[in-house]
């Protein structure tokens, strides 16, 4: 059973600029201390939390996906991270996990943050893949997906780390921590948040503390409020051997979301 490594990019966002925001996230990987399995971005990594849809939307086709697969590629790693997609006249906030061969898996934002008119400008996804890097089985959600247990529930374990990754404001970021180490708990897996930290285009202001919990709801690293990387290395000889000796999840409810 192999270890899985992590490398939480915990940055600043240059508000409505990918470029320049894909050029920084360049010289971090680049420069990357330890070497890792999968490189995690925050929510729309290239513009910041923004409604402004019309102007800063990619298709499938554009840029941002191909440079995904380009550093999977030659760093030979899984990326992921969330941006901002047209489709068919819909918008959607939408994460790519990315694997070393260029293949990608996509997941649509479900809960759509009201307190900022995200339900205005974006469609709801409707489906929650479960992606695989080394052995392991991971559900990456995006932000305000936190809120809401049933749609991270481990129905039959059928994860073992449970991904988010966020826009998750400074004034609310007690929440984000509960949250995550409540997640983690309940679903007997490791649980992972990534944050970005700066001030955004409108003035929020963010703080980062990006972290992960395991099984236990104990951290397995620091937190920080610093633009920096962290790394997260995950043991799945601990969590197996944890759900043999609390199989929890045993006795769990079942239950159908209705899409």
């Amino acid at each position: 059973m192999q270890d899985l490594t992590l490398a939480l990019i915990q940055t600043d966002v240059v508000w409505h600029n990918p470029e320049a925001n894909k050029k920084a996230l360049e010289a971090k990987i680049k420069g990357m201390a330890k070497p890792s399995d999968v490189i995690i971005l925050p929510e729309m990594f290239t513009t910041g939390f923004t409604m402004d849809v019309q102007e800063n939307a990619e298709t499938e086709s554009g840029p941002t996906l191909k440079w995904m697969q380009q550093i999977a590629t030659q760093k030979n790693m899984f990326i992921t991270g969330s941006i901002i997609i047209e489709e068919a006249g819909k918008f959607f906030n939408r994460l790519y996990w990315v694997a070393p061969n260029g293949k990608f898996i996509k997941y649509d934002k479900r809960h759509l943050f009201r307190m900022a008119d995200e339900e205005k400008h974006f469609t709801g996804g409707e489906s929650s893949p479960v992606v695989e890097a080394k052995g392991w089985k991971i559900k990456p959600l995006i932000c305000y997906d936190l809120r809401f247990p049933v749609w991270s529930r481990n129905l039959n374990l059928e994860y073992d780390v449970l991904l988010f990754v966020a826009n998750w404001p400074k004034a609310r970021i007690g929440a984000w921590d509960t949250l995550l180490k409540a997640r983690a708990i309940e679903n007997l897996s490791y649980t992972v948040g990534v944050n970005r930290v700066g001030q955004d285009g409108i003035g929020i202001e963010y703080n980062g503390q990006s972290i992960g919990y395991d099984f236990k709801g104990e951290p397995v690293i620091d937190k920080t409020e610093q633009e920096t990387i962290l790394y997260v290395n995950l043991s799945k000889t601990k969590l197996v051997e944890y759900r043999e000796k609390f199989p929890a999840f045993k006795d769990a409810d079942s239950f159908h979301i209705h899409k």
